[in-house]
Order: structure tokens, then C-alpha cells, then sequence
């Protein structure tokens, strides 16, 4: 009797779920500071700084932690689990070592379910599904910020020789759950868009194919419903900035096989967005989306969308700069061109790879009218010009220091020759590229590849600066630089 009352009471539950769930996950954005776990602010973590975290889980009820394997040097690899329901959900991140988005976001939920709030609509879930967390497979590659584990080799395209100890560890864990959903975490370029927009691919979904003919049976197509909730969930708080991933088969990776072996494997690329270098906003976007597949697989809410709204989500697309220049004078030989510049903002890590500096790089120049930037300038009717050098050779960077900046991008001067530099100064910490006191000057022809630091003219004096890639309104005084390059 009790078996059929729960039954029931289940059934009577999901029923109700398609507007009870959605209004209910709203409030996850809303209540998003609460949880956030504070002790991970930037996207380079380490392993080290997982533990403490790991353990303060462990000592809490409800939850429990086993090592289940470790890394090559290693380190060593644990599991975080929590409820009593029947449907195993595992979710792993990382197993690309600079992709670190997703593990934030984790910790985050997992303060979410430790806390106090929302006891009667946890206590539910958790009597439904069983969640286990897999925070950070590729601790080796975390240690350098590296994507590829210390054999050099590509954890997710290790399904089939597993040769790494983490691979091994992957399918051994998938193979003892037998989850029916797996969540595979992941970071993508922030160069990514929603096609033939400008807006980035913030999050992009992606329900992997099982063969080469990208065949839908009820194990993918329940990733794609899936997919869909959370598509829908996102639009209310990123619109127009979710993408969808390409699907072609890949034999080697662990999303395809793992769908193919009967786990609905729901992939998750964290891309770009506005002002958000580190990545934060989006971390609360996976923390929102995660939590609310969570609660759809549990309410079983997912089976009644159409798997159409799969496919309504666009396609990745990779027309994203930077920085965009458009329709600039470029003179050359004697002719003046009109030019788009397309710029990215290179990042090269620093010692202890906690902290980067940027080389930035014209990634393309030409006519870009079909691609876009996370910033853009439209600077017809200016003439870009090299920049000049400072007169004077200066001592050391202190005396660099004192300089009125404004003041040199004023007059075109974007050079300053210093005498000596400081040991182990990788990059100019001044919005001017520093060189060494030999230093002639550039040369007044770009090509794809250059470092991009040169001044916009208008009505015979700079109205803009790029420094090392960066903008810098002159006529206003506005704008700021990561970094300038430093040329010995």
C-alpha cells in the first residue's frame, strides 16, 4: 500500500513539473551568492585547493567522498555523493586542466545541497536521484594550466586505448554507476558565437553522437530533452548566448562512448562572456543550468519536451574577436587601403601559473564584415599610423613610472626605451610597450601575426591608441591595458 501511495504521490509530482520545476530553478539565479564558494574566485585552481573543500563535504551528513583513483603523478581522485534516489546522475569536470568552470561551479552546488534552505524540495530530489561529483580529473594538467594530463596526452580522446590512470579512472567509475545521465564539463573558446550573431556561445550544449550516422535513439534522446530544459532555462538570463555544439562522431572521445555504452551523456562548454575574464558569470550560468537538469532528470519533467527544442539551439560558430577594428585607412605604398583588423588577446602564464600576462596577435585583416568583437570600433575616417618613440632612453622602469601616459599617447608615442629591466620581467606593466635602449622602431606594415600596437589618426592628431591589442580611447582619455609587451 505504501509502494502504491508513493507511486502515486510521484506521478502526481511530475505532473506538475513542467511549470512547478521551471518556476522553482528560477530561484537559483536569485539566490546564486548564497552558495557561491568564495575560496575559488579565478579560473586557475589547483588541486591543493579542492581538498579542503573535499573534506569540509565529507564531514557533512548526507554526503560521502571515496578516492576512486589518482593521476599519473599521483594525486589523488575523488568522488563526491549525495541522495538515496534510484537515478544515478555523474557528473565529472576538468579533464582538461585549463578548463576549470564547471568545477567552480560544482562547489557551488554542493553548498547548495548542504545548506538549510529549500529542506522540503531537497529532501525530494534527493529520495529521487543519487548525484555524484568527479570535481577535477585532470589534476596534473590543473597543476600547469595545461588541457593534456602528464603523458601529453588528451584524456578525452583515451576512451577506447585508456592508457592514462584517469581515463582508466572515468570508465571504471561510469561503468560502476551505470548512471542513467552523465554531465561531461568542459571549457570552450571564448572566441566561439551563436551563429550569424555577435553574441558569444556563453554556454554551448551538446548531446554527443553514438555513431557516424548521428543516429537518436532514447539514450541520446533524453540527453537532447534534457538539453532542451536547460536551453530554455538559460534564455532568461543569457538570451541569444547559448550555442550548440558540433555532434560529428568521435570514436576516441569518452562523451560519444559513454552514450554509446547507455548513459545519456549531456555535454557542457563553458565559452565566453562580456567583461567576465575569469569567467564568474558563467560559472553561475553552469551552477543555474546544472542544478536545473538536476531537478528536471529528478522530476522527470524532461520527458515531455519535444526533442525540436534541441535543435532550435543554434550552432557553434568561431567568428569572435577581441577586438575589432573596422574600416580603417591603411596606408601602404603610397595608396590608402581600407582595412578591418580582427585582435586576440593572447594569454601566457606566469610562474606558479596561478597568473597570466597577454601577447596579443592580429588574428586576421581584410575585409571582416562577417565577424564580430566582444569590442568594436568603427574607425572610418581615421588613418592608422605606427607609433613613436619616446626620445629620451630612461634608466629603469621606475623611471617609467613617472611618466604622464596620457600625455605620451597625445603626441603618437607608444615605445619607451628603458636602459635596464628588472630580472624576470615577462611583460610592460604600463599601457606602453617597453624596449630595450637600441631599440629604432617599428615597422609601419602589419601582417597577421604582429603584435598590434600602433595609434589612430583624426583631424591631425591620435583620436586611438592599441597597445599590445588593447583600445584605448585618447581623444577622451578612456580605456585600459592588461599589459604592455616588453621588447628586449
Amino acid at each position: 500500500m505504501k509502494k502504491v501511495l508513493l507511486a502515486s504521490l510521484l506521478a502526481f509530482w511530475a505532473c506538475q513539473v513542467p511549470a512547478q520545476t521551471e518556476s522553482f530553478t528560477q530561484r537559483f539565479y536569485e539566490t546564486y551568492d548564497s552558495y557561491h564558494e568564495p575560496s575559488l574566485g579565478k579560473r586557475r585552481i589547483k588541486h591543493n585547493d579542492l581538498q579542503p573543500l573535499i573534506d569540509a563535504v565529507a564531514a557533512r551528513p548526507g554526503f560521502e567522498v571515496h578516492t576512486v583513483g589518482a593521476s599519473l603523478q599521483g594525486r589523488p581522485l575523488r568522488l563526491i555523493s549525495a541522495g538515496q534516489g534510484e537515478t544515478d546522475i555523474f557528473l565529472w569536470s576538468q579533464m582538461h586542466g585549463d578548463e576549470p568552470t564547471a568545477t567552480q561551479a560544482i562547489f557551488d552546488i554542493l553548498n547548495f545541497l548542504a545548506s538549510d534552505d529549500f529542506a522540503e524540495e531537497k529532501q525530494q530530489l534527493l529520495s529521487q536521484v543519487r548525484i555524484h561529483f568527479l570535481p577535477m580529473l585532470n589534476p596534473d594538467g590543473a597543476e600547469v594550466f595545461q588541457r593534456r594530463n602528464t603523458l601529453g596526452i588528451d584524456i578525452n580522446r583515451d576512451a577506447l586505448r585508456l592508457q592514462s590512470s584517469e581515463g582508466q579512472t572515468l570508465k571504471r567509475v561510469r561503468d560502476s554507476l551505470n548512471a542513467e545521465f552523465g554531465f561531461n564539463l568542459h571549457d570552450q573558446s571564448r572566441y566561439y558565437n551563436a551563429m550569424r550573431t555577435p553574441k558569444p556561445a556563453t554556454i554551448s550544449y551538446l548531446a554527443p553522437a553514438y555513431n557516424y550516422e548521428k543516429e537518436v535513439n532514447e539514450v541520446r534522446g533524453n540527453a537532447m530533452r534534457v538539453i532542451g530544459y536547460m536551453n530554455r532555462i538559460l534564455q532568461q538570463y543569457a538570451p541569444g548566448q547559448v550555442g550548440r555544439y558540433n555532434d560529428d562522431f568521435e570514436p576516441r572521445a569518452f562523451g560519444d562512448n559513454i552514450q554509446k555504452w547507455g548513459t545519456s551523456l549531456i555535454l557542457i562548454e563553458s565559452g565566453g562572456y562580456p567583461e567576465d575574464l575569469e569567467k564568474q558569470e558563467i560559472r553561475k550560468l553552469n551552477y543555474v543550468s546544472i542544478l536545473s537538469a538536476i531537478y528536471a532528470i529528478g522530476s522527470g519533467s524532461y520527458r515531455e519536451l519535444p526533442l525540436e527544442d534541441y535543435y532550435t539551439i543554434p550552432e557553434n560558430d568561431r567568428m569572435l574577436f577581441d577586438l575589432k577594428i573596422e574600416g580603417v585607412s591603411y596606408p601602404l605604398l603610397g595608396t590608402e587601403f581600407v582595412m578591418d583588423f580582427g585582435i586576440f588577446h593572447h594569454e601566457v602564464e606566469r610562474e606558479g601559473y596561478r597568473e597570466f600576462w597577454n601577447s596579443s596577435r592580429i588574428g586576421d585583416m581584410g575585409d571582416l564584415s562577417t565577424y564580430y568583437g566582444y569590442e568594436t570600433l568603427d574607425a572610418r575616417g581615421h588613418t592608422l599610423k605606427v607609433g613613436q618613440v619616446y626620445p629620451e632612453v630612461l634608466p629603469d622602469i621606475q623611471a617609467v613610472a613617472k611618466l604622464d601616459f596620457w600625455a605620451l599617447l597625445d603626441k603618437g608615442i607608444t615605445y619607451v626605451r628603458v636602459a635596464q629591466f628588472p630580472k624576470g620581467l615577462k611583460a610592460s606593466p604600463y599601457p606602453v610597450n617597453l624596449v630595450s635602449a637600441t631599440y629604432k622602431g617599428p615597422a609601419s606594415k602589419w601582417d597577421v601575426g604582429d603584435n598590434p600596437t600602433f595609434v589612430l589618426w583624426k583631424d591631425g592628431k591620435p583620436s586611438y591608441a592599441v597597445i599590445n591589442g588593447f583600445l584605448l580611447d585618447v581623444a577622451n582619455r578612456r580605456g585600459a591595458v592588461h599589459n604592455g609587451m616588453l621588447i628586449k
